[in-house]
């Protein structure tokens, strides 16, 4: 087990960067230093011993990507309860449910979220505070709870006489072992489990980012995935916040527009992002580019080539703030012919591999020792893998790990729990690989997705769907088996079609020759029989992968 902890690190880091700016809201741009926060964080402290909360309470959050959000989930941490963040993506329904399941005492909700839930079905929680602005959202005995609101000055300035200073900062530190945080996932199979994270797991993921000076200290940071999500929290969040970088978090959708828009104004070194938002500015804004007849010549010549790849990678580098030494992309595979091109012009990018049940953290490595197609390499010293097959090195099975990072369980869930770990204690993580002689892991896809073909072979639908993404016209798509056949079920690219001269009574003719040439660039056993057009986007996880069992009954 690991020595140092999370909380550790957070009291290191309010007394260290005291004066500095820790968090701010992109689009009020409020900004809190780390004095202030260390300062909040004390009055909800008090708040919570108001509240006759222990240190093995349960408290749930939900909203979006604000300093409040952040001061509410240090506050938790380094009071020692456990902290259940809640995915915004999950329903009213679903929300209520977790609430409930995880057994939560007290309830921080933005106040548009909580407009949509039933206030009957939160009846078990003492309190609900709106996360805007932490006045009280329900309770049976309000009055009290506004009350002790009022008072928080108050018992501030009697426990602090002298002022809250840094040196007022001292947390106790909980056991590594303890249950620290409980993530319900929001996954592609449809059924939510609540993962229980210790001190150490977490810490695992921090220690390991700081080791690798993957962010350097007190440099600006721009957060933009769900903090709520394993893989947003680690590195977007409670890394940063370890190390004094100051988080500027946009809290809102990061459409292309959006996302360059605030990366040319914060200038980040590093930027964590799914694979779904590179593969877009690819195919919106430099696949046109590359397209044109001059320049795909001019792409052929050696040396003219190099001149031009040069000045994509800067174009695309300055898109990006101009400041950018890695780009880590992670929670989904990374299309083949959008990695080709980063690595053909040189691009600073790497790709990480995870899941929830880790904290999220198994792979990863930089930018100048990463291989292509890889998910980056075991993290030594803190994760081991094994790939359940006779040759690993060859042939795919299922990636089984253990280390630091594992969770201890599923929360209430004693046999999902069993169904996840190996009979010597591997965690079985649904994924098929290989793997080289130092540790480069190499994904082929899902184990409950892979498709065996009439002859027994292993198909893979996500080599099939990345190709198929490529293809004209084409937004995003879906493969399915039926009756040992392949259909894509597709959603065409209608704002491309719209600035093209073709027209949607065209897409079936489109659609066919991409049928025709697919066909013929693959296997026989891995053709698609035929291209349904579906009118809607996929509905996706917050890691951007496709929800396939809300489509498995589609296509007849």
């Amino acid at each position: 087990m690991i020595k140092e902890t999370l909380v550790g690190y957070f009291e290191t880091s309010f007394k260290e960067n005291w004066n500095l700016p820790a968090f701010t809201d992109y689009n009020d741009k409020t900004s809190y230093t780390y004095g202030e926060v260390a300062k909040k964080i004390a009055e909800l402290h008090l708040l919570y011993d108001c509240c006759q909360i222990k240190q093995d309470s349960k408290i749930a959050l939900i909203g979006r990507n604000t300093p409040n959000w952040c001061i509410t989930a240090l506050s938790v941490l380094t009071y020692g309860a456990v902290l259940v963040p809640i995915l915004q993506d999950f329903n009213g329904a679903d929300v209520q449910h977790i609430v409930y399941h995880s057994e939560a005492e007290l309830f921080f909700c933005s106040d548009t979220i909580w407009d949509t839930l039933e206030e009957e079905a939160l009846e078990n929680v003492r309190s609900v505070f709106s996360l805007n602005d932490f006045r009280v959202l329900q309770h049976k005995d309000a009055k009290k709870y506004e009350e002790i609101l009022k008072v928080l000055p108050a018992l501030m300035q009697k426990k602090y006489k002298t002022g809250f200073t840094k040196e007022s900062v001292s947390y106790t530190k909980p056991d590594n072992g303890k249950v620290a945080l409980i993530n319900y996932t929001s996954g592609t199979t449809g059924f939510s489990k609540g993962v229980m994270l210790t001190g150490n797991n977490l810490v695992g993921n921090v220690k390991f980012a700081i080791g690798q000076e993957i962010i350097e200290p007190r440099t600006a940071h721009l957060s933009f995935l769900p903090l709520a999500h394993a893989y947003g929290c680690a590195f977007d969040f409670l890394y940063p916040v370890s190390i004094g970088a100051h988080v500027t978090l946009l809290g809102r959708t990061p459409s292309p527009k959006i996302l360059l828009k605030s990366l040319n104004e914060v200038r980040p070194a590093v930027v964590l992002m799914v694979p779904l938002i590179i593969e877009k500015l690819y195919k919106k804004q430099l696949l046109p580019m590359l397209s044109k007849p001059t320049l795909k010549l001019a792409t052929k010549i050696p040396l003219i080539n190099d001149q031009i790849y040069c000045r994509i990678r800067k174009k695309l580098l300055t898109l990006f703030g101009g400041n950018i030494k890695e780009i880590i992309i992670g929670g989904a595979a990374l299309n083949q012919e959008v990695e080709d091109f980063l690595k053909k012009i040189k691009f600073p990018y790497t790709v990480g591999y995870g899941m929830t049940e880790c904290g999220p953290l198994i792979s990863y490595e930089h930018t100048d020792a990463f291989i292509e197609y890889s998910a980056g390499r075991v993290l030594k010293g803190f994760m081991e893998v094994r790939i359940d097959s006779e040759d690993p090195y060859q042939v795919v099975g299922e990636i089984q790990v253990r280390g630091e990072n594992v969770m201890v369980g599923y929360f209430k869930n004693e046999e999902a729990t069993r169904d996840a770990f190996t009979e010597d204690n591997w965690l079985k993580t649904g994924d098929l690989a290989t793997i080289d002689e130092v540790g480069n892991i190499f994904i082929k896809g899902r184990s409950k997705n892979m498709i065996l073909g009439a002859n027994g072979q292993n198909i893979y639908p996500e080599e099939l769907e990345s190709k198929l993404n490529n293809m004209p016209f084409i937004s995003e798509s879906l493969i399915i088996e039926r009756n040992g056949k392949l259909i894509a079920l597709v959603y065409p690219d209608y704002e491309l079609l719209d600035s093209s001269e073709h027209t949607q009574e065209d897409l079936a003719g489109i659609m066919e020759e991409n049928l025709k040439a697919f066909n013929a660039s693959e296997a026989a056993f891995k053709n698609i029989s035929r291209i349904k057009l579906y009118p809607n986007e996929f509905e996706k996880t917050p890691k951007k992968s496709i929800k396939r069992f809300l489509y498995n009954s589609i296509v007849k």
